[in-house]
């Protein structure tokens, strides 16, 4: 499937919340869960990233880093939805994540533009990857595998974005 990168917050309709408790087989949910638990607190340390590397000047990089914290800060949304239709909870520990996103957020900006543009590359590859992993192992169901591989989606165009400004 072909997805448009260049929509940061696609449209959600009320229609498209719905109880999934109890929707699968209990082996499946355990693994819906922990692959939910994962994307969720991954896009809580990439949103975390992004808010941390942009600075009060005007430039093409902090634009496209908003548009990114952004894009993230949806995908966050759609984990956290999608837990709460399973009556779940986010992880207790994801403050951790939010620390390591801190982390990574401050100490790239500090080295400067190139830096937060490797930092980029290297969060975003390894977000396809798990996207790509969970998409194999996880028995989505066709709401949610769509979600799945539609931010993989966005992750992808986020590394091709980062490389493109790094080869300027």
């Amino acid at each position: 499937m072909k997805y448009d990168t260049d929509i940061i917050r696609p449209a959600m309709r009320d229609a498209d919340i719905r109880s999934r408790i109890g929707s699968a087989p209990p082996a499946d949910l355990k693994l819906i869960r922990k692959g939910l638990l994962t994307l969720h607190t991954l896009e809580l340390m990439a949103a975390t990233i992004y808010r941390c590397q942009i600075t009060p000047r005007s430039s093409d990089l902090n634009r496209a880093l908003v548009a990114a914290m952004c894009n993230e800060m949806t995908h966050l949304q759609d984990f956290q939805v999608k837990l709460c239709e399973y009556g779940w909870r986010p992880s207790p520990f994801r403050w951790a994540y939010w620390i390591v996103g801190w982390c990574l957020g401050a100490f790239s900006r500090l080295k400067g533009p190139e830096a937060i543009l490797k930092t980029g590359v290297w969060v975003e590859t390894k977000a396809v990857h798990h996207y790509s992993e969970l998409l194999e192992r996880v028995p989505w169901d066709d709401e949610t595998r769509a979600i799945v591989e539609k931010n993989r989606a966005d992750e992808y165009g986020h590394v091709e974005r980062w490389k493109g400004m790094l080869a300027e």
